[in-house]
């Protein structure tokens, strides 16, 4: 049983920039594992992350990194104080940045 914000609960981000007006709904289980779905896209099966960390940065933010099915590296920084993001995404060939913001929706 691990003692955060994250593991147990399933967390919605919408991010604003390129990415504006799409939001995600991540669920994090007490094992570990990390599914993810696009709301409102072409399919309501959520795609399970193959490798992912959670780790605390400072006493209401933390990182999560995870490796998607598409081969994209996605890291968010959480922070729960004005429930603010950042995150990046990248694989060998791009890099991008986006910021948004956070709900928890179910723990």
């Amino acid at each position: 049983m691990t003692n955060d914000p994250i593991h147990g609960a399933t967390i919605q981000w919408t991010f604003e920039g390129p990415m504006a007006a799409k939001t995600f709904e991540h669920t994090f289980g007490e094992d570990g594992a990390i599914t993810y779905r696009m709301l409102g896209g072409d399919s309501d099966t959520p795609t399970e992350a193959k490798h992912g960390e959670i780790a605390q940065v400072s006493e209401n933010v933390w990182a999560i990194s995870y490796l998607g099915s598409a081969g994209y590296t996605l890291t968010v920084v959480l922070d729960f104080d004005t429930n603010n993001l950042i995150s990046f995404a990248s694989n060998e060939k791009e890099l991008s940045q986006q910021k948004g913001t956070f709900e928890v929706v179910g723990d």
